[in-house]
């Protein structure tokens, strides 16, 4: 399976750390030091998920090697839907009159894009599609809590786009060489562990010390099953990224995995934690830095819980 364009979308709106001294009563320093974000992106005016996931599309579709019209499977990967009925992937259907396209909406909350993958992989080993496109839209903003003091300072907006396709269509594309996900509902506070209820105080995360101990060790975990998969260990990865929960949960994966500093790629500090989009948005950002035959891995974690990888050659 092969990357042949990407896009993404974060709005202009920062909320600083300050913010939340009179909302909730947290200090600066004290969010600093126990996530590593001193802001996180917000929609504004007229901003929506939905615009979001289009203007990532939009900047997919200038890279895009062949009509978007030939694309035969559009996933809506992520937890923060405006609609669950007329869902981000018919809109991107109509927008582009993408007459042959199957539409689905996933969750598996932070890991639904690596989760998106695994689907089209699925189909595309059947013979239903040969073109995908995933789109990552997270509005963590309409659904957070921000006088939650345990979690309601954390979240951030973004979107991103993905093209992929069965079959190389350039001869240069980046290849996804394994993926691997897992569900775990049954570890730990599983579902009580964050949750997000559209009619019982939205977005929250109730055990952060379950969060990180199971993050850190399923993170761990899927990364080094796509290393097993591919016949490398994680140390010949050029670079890691890890879905952007908390630095401190991203330092004591790579920590335990013996991956240094350098090899780590990392935006929390500046967009907080973007949700099932903010691995795809820390790839796309700094897709200038992967030359030819880099291996570049992501490992991700979700709530509910849920965890996976992919791996990536350049």
């Amino acid at each position: 399976m092969f990357i042949n364009a990407s896009g993404f979308y974060v709005p202009s709106g920062r909320i600083t750390n300050d913010y939340f001294l009179e909302i909730n009563g947290l200090t600066a320093d004290w969010i600093f030091q126990r996530t590593g974000i001193e802001t996180r992106s917000k929609v504004g005016a007229g901003e929506t998920g939905v615009t979001m996931g289009q203007a990532a599309v939009a900047k997919a579709v200038e890279q895009l090697p062949y009509p978007i019209q030939d694309v035969g499977l559009i996933i809506s990967a992520g937890y923060t839907p405006e609609d669950s009925v007329g869902t981000l992937a018919h809109i991107i259907q109509n927008d582009y009159n993408i007459e042959n396209a199957k539409t689905i909406m996933i969750s598996s909350a932070c890991s639904s894009c690596v989760n998106a993958l695994e689907i089209i992989e699925g189909y595309f080993a059947i013979g239903k599609a040969d073109k995908a496109l995933i789109i990552c839209s997270e509005i963590n903003s309409i659904y957070n809590n921000e006088q939650d003091p345990k979690s309601g300072h954390l979240w951030g907006d973004a979107a991103v786009a993905l093209f992929v396709s069965k079959e190389q269509i350039t001869g240069n594309e980046p290849e996804i060489l394994n993926i691997t996900t897992r569900g775990l509902g049954h570890v730990g506070k599983g579902p009580d562990g964050v949750n997000l209820s559209l009619v019982n105080g939205g977005l929250r995360m109730e055990d952060g010390k379950d969060v990180f101990s199971n993050a850190t060790r399923y993170m761990i975990e899927a990364l080094n099953t796509v290393a097993k998969n591919s016949n490398i260990t994680v140390q010949d990865m050029d670079y890691v990224i890890a879905h952007q929960a908390n630095m401190r949960i991203i330092s004591s994966t790579l920590y335990l995995l013996n991956i240094p500093e350098h090899k780590s790629l990392n935006n929390i500090r500046k967009y907080g934690n973007t949700g099932s989009a903010s691995a795809f948005l820390v790839l796309m950002e700094n897709w200038h830095l992967f030359k030819k035959n880099m291996l570049v891995g992501i490992t991700v974690f979700g709530g509910g819980y849920s965890s996976g990888a992919i791996l990536i050659r350049f």
